[in-house]
This record gives structure tokens, C-alpha cells and sequence, in this order.
């Protein structure tokens, strides 16, 4: 019996930096990118004696890192130890496992416990692959030949494997770095692999709400969130915003962040506490983040690009800002002021053309569609009655936040001494946002050199994506997709995969 779960990446369209502290809102899209989990047991036969043991063994499989790892789990402590020689160690799924495993402890009855290791002894066979969109494959379509084209993207296989960047490394003992595209694929990876599991112990029934945001509090979604986010902060040694696992969880979201209080007693208690009771306390936490439903208006498509430029850390970024914030507070709080102002006009905007959309929808849609074709400067003169122009009027004020968004994120880079949007790329966004159909630009999460993004009006995006290759910018095959985790009907490699991607559209 497999179980097979996945989780989204994200884009964090607003929001950068001022996410991290309370009460400030980031709007944030998932992606049709996945992570992907299957879970089976490693041994189907138990041999008589088994009742006794005290261990398990756990083997955790990435084919696209050409990597196998075998781990002992302790059934009475939860402990992992590592068995295989040599290998890079994987903290996300080892916290995973460890919480999902004690989740199932700390709300089960006798019975059910029981029943639980009975089920650990079989093993745990768990296998994680990326889809190739959270992952950089630009060096291997250099090498083939091709151009930088999502059609030369759509050529590589799925869960093509990874190539290491090896020229970054110096010295033998340095551990080979993935390029990634930024994102979120570790968050990711944890919540498809805390849901697999979670569903495949019985401590949640996933296929209840199979990746579907629901109105109503899901309680099944709400552990895989508690014990997701706890793996992964504890994982990255620091307690996040939590946008990028919330957003895996529930699927495109405005987030407020929970209070870090809520995790950062179980990384001081996770040293000396049993997991276990460790645990036990999360899921009795007080969990105040809070979360609106979200989605780009209709009609609307995101495009990701990858500049080639490297990448940028989150961290030292985050952590720079910090410091400016701490030098200079009068200043600092004026900046975010108007960034959080900039922000708030443009998710005000975006929820006026959902809206507007929903009222008028053949007004909306005709409108669009002419729009798409022009540059925003013309945008008005294809207002037709009163409908119409309010289109545009929210249409422009999303692009005047835009600016806006833009000119205060530079504002506090150059202030802090971090290029959250840097000379590069805002030559590049002035220029896409100049192109025809171009709703907005930006950098998004916390910006630098990772990936620029764009909403259009339409599907097509062809200019852009054109215009994009000509300046050595890949454009990505990720779109929107506003689902969270969801329980898939077989391993991913078995199922063809289309390498035509349409965006989502939901009325």
C-alpha cells in the first residue's frame, strides 16, 4: 500500500521582509511546481519475532540526487541514526518523519498505537522527487544546444536529474549546492512528505480534502500545517515567517505569521524533551497565523524568470535589513510604512478586478482580452461604459502599487546595503513592464538575483518570454495553481506528463 502526496512552490508577491513580523500581510501564490512523497512499507513480510525489536529501518530515496540513505529508527525514543556511509544527510525529511511518526504518539489511544508499530516494523520506504521547475537546468540546455526557451525547458524529461554546481566548490570535503529558482522547495518537500506520512499512519485522511482550500476549518490540513511548519523551522535551525509551508498546506493565501513563541519552545525543549511530548505541545499551541483564500483575478497569468545570475541567500539578507532596522529605527519604520501601504493598494486593487470579474464577467473578459494586445497607456481608450473603466481604473492603480512596491523595496535595499532589487534586474522589470499586456513585475519573496516575476493579462506571454531569452532570462514553466497538498493516485513517473502547461483559471 503507496501513498503518494504533493505540495506546491510558492511566489510571494507582496510582502517581502514585512512578513516576518506580525501583523504585516504578504499575499502569496502556489505554483503548479510540486514536490512529491511515496510512502510504502520496506518489508511486506514481518517475521514472528519481530514484535520484540526495538528499531526500524527507514529508507529514504531522491533519484534525482541519485541518492539513498538508510536510517535505524528507535520505536520507543523516535531517534533517527544514520546507517549509510558518506551520504549528505536530508534534516527537512529526518524532522519530518521524527514529528509525523510522534504525532500519531501524542494523539493515539493504546489501540491505535499499537497498531502504529505494528505498522513501523514493516519499515518506511519514502521517496521524494521535485518537479524540474524548482530546480535550475539551465547549464544542461546550454550544453545541449538549445535556446533559453520554456519549449527547450518543456523538452527535459520530468524529475530530470540534478547537476551539482561543482565549479562553486573549493576543496574536497565542500558539499556540492543544488541551484534552485527559489521556490521554496524544502518547504515543499517537508509538507509532502509530513502529509504522506500523516495519511499513511492514519493520523490524518487526506482524501477528504484532496488539495482542496476549504471554507471551513479542515482539521486534517491543520496538523499536516502544525507538524510541517515545526519540521521545517526546526530543520533550518531558525523559526521563519512560515509562508512558504502554509502556502504548500492550503494552497495561494493572504498570510499573516503565527507567533514564533509557538515553535520556539519546541527548538529549546527538542534537545531535552522527548519528542513526543514535544510535540504534543505544538499541537496544542495557540496557532494565531492567520489566512485569507487568494488567487490572481481571471484571465490573469504569472511568469517566473530566471535571470542566471546565480541566486541570492535569504538569510543574509533578511538578516542585513534587520540590522539597518535596529541602526536606523525612524527611518526603517517609514520605509515599511510605505512599503506596507504600497502592498495593501495592491492586494485592494487585485480583489476589486476578482470582483469586477465576477459582476460583469463578459465586460471584463472582452476587455482583457483588447487590453492584452496594448501597452498600458492605451488600456483606457479600450473602456466601453461605466464596467469597463473601472476594469482599467483598478487595472492602473495595481500598476501605480506596483511602482510603488518596487521604489520602496530599492529604498531599503541601497539603505541596508543588499540588493533586493538589483541594477540588473530593474533594468530588466522596467522593461517587461513596459511590454504589452504587462499587469505588473517585480522580485519576488525577498528579491535579489534569484527569479523576477510578471503577471499578464491573457495566456499567451509570448513577448515576454521572447523579450526575456533575447537578455539571457529563462523563462520557467510555472504558473498558478491555487491548491495545496494533495493525495495523488500513483507515483508521478508512471503518469504522463504534458509539457504543454495552461494556466489555472478559476471563475
Amino acid at each position: 500500500m503507496a501513498v503518494v502526496a504533493s505540495a506546491p512552490g510558492k511566489v510571494l508577491l507582496t510582502g517581502g521582509y514585512l512578513v516576518l513580523e506580525r501583523p504585516n500581510a504578504g499575499i502569496v501564490l502556489s505554483t503548479n511546481a510540486r514536490f512529491y512523497a511515496i510512502v510504502k512499507p520496506l518489508y511486506e513480510e514481518l517475521t514472528p519475532d519481530s514484535w520484540a525489536w526495538a528499531w526500524t529501518d527507514v529508507k529514504l530515496t531522491s533519484p534525482q540526487l541519485s541518492r539513498e540513505i538508510m536510517y535505524k529508527m528507535s520505536l520507543k525514543s523516535l531517534a533517527l541514526q544514520c546507517v549509510s556511509s558518506s551520504e549528505s544527510r536530508n534534516p527537512f525529511v529526518e524532522y519530518a518523519v521524527q514529528y509525523a511518526v510522534a504525532a500519531g504518539h501524542a494523539i493515539f489511544d493504546k489501540n491505535k498505537k499499537d497498531a502504529l508499530n505494528k505498522l513501523l516494523l514493516h519499515g518506511l520506504d519514502i521517496t521524494i522527487l521535485g518537479c524540474n521547475d524548482f530546480y535550475s537546468y539551465r547549464n544542461q540546455i546550454e550544453a545541449r544546444g538549445l535556446p533559453l526557451t520554456p519549449e527547450a525547458l518543456a523538452s527535459l524529461p520530468p524529475f530530470t536529474s540534478i547537476t551539482f554546481n561543482s565549479e562553486e566548490l573549493s576543496g574536497a570535503n565542500s558539499k556540492p549546492e543544488v541551484a534552485k529558482t527559489g521556490l521554496g522547495s524544502s518547504a515543499a518537500m517537508t509538507t509532502a512528505v509530513v502529509s504522506a506520512l500523516l495519511h499513511y499512519l492514519g493520523v490524518v485522511n487526506l482524501s477528504s480534502s484532496n488539495g482542496q482550500q476549504q471554507e471551513k476549518d479542515n482539521v486534517d490540513l491543520d496538523m499536516v500545517h502544525m507538524i510541517a511548519q515545526s519540521a521545517h523551522c526546526i530543520a533550518q535551525g531558525k523559526v521563519g515567517s512560515g509562508f512558504d509551508v502554509s502556502t504548500a498546506v492550503y494552497g495561494s493565501q493572504r498570510y499573516v505569521r503565527f507567533s514564533p513563541e509557538v515553535i520556539s519552545s519546541a527548538q529549546v525543549a527538542a534537545t531535552v524533551t522527548p519528542i513526543q511530548e514535544v510535540i504534543a505541545n505544538i499541537i496544542k499551541g495557540n496557532w494565531d497565523h492567520e489566512r485569507t483564500k487568494f488567487s490572481l483575478p481571471p484571465l490573469m497569468t504569472l511568469l517566473l524568470g530566471e535571470p542566471g545570475t546565480g541566486g541570492s541567500s535569504t538569510p543574509s539578507m533578511v538578516g542585513a535589513v534587520k540590522k539597518w532596522q535596529k541602526s536606523d529605527p525612524q527611518k526603517s519604520q517609514e520605509t515599511w510604512k510605505k512599503l506596507s501601504e504600497s502592498n495593501t493598494a495592491l492586494e485592494t486593487q487585485l480583489n476589486m478586478l476578482s470582483k469586477l470579474a465576477k459582476e460583469e464577467w463578459d465586460a471584463y473578459k472582452r476587455l482583457i482580452e483588447n487590453c492584452s494586445k496594448l501597452k498600458s497607456d492605451k488600456w483606457m481608450e479600450q473602456a466601453a461604459g461605466p464596467s469597463q473603466e473601472a476594469v482599467v481604473k483598478s487595472l492602473l492603480g495595481a500598476k501605480d502599487a506596483m511602482i510603488g512596491i518596487r521604489h520602496h523595496l530599492r529604498q531599503m535595499g541601497e539603505a541596508a546595503g543588499v540588493p533586493i532589487e538589483p541594477e540588473s534586474q530593474t533594468q530588466l522589470l522596467n522593461a517587461t513592464m513596459d511590454m504589452e499586456g504587462v499587469l505588473l513585475a517585480g522580485v519576488p519573496g525577498a528579491g535579489g538575483y534569484d527569479a523576477v516575476f510578471a503577471v499578464i493579462l491573457g495566456d499567451f506571454g509570448s513577448n515576454v518570454t521572447q523579450a526575456w531569452s533575447s537578455g539571457n532570462v529563462l523563462a520557467l514553466l510555472v504558473r498558478e495553481d491555487p491548491r495545496g497538498v494533495s493525495l495523488e493516485i500513483c507515483d508521478p513517473r508512471t503518469t504522463e506528463i504534458a509539457s504543454a502547461v495552461s494556466s489555472v483559471h478559476i471563475e
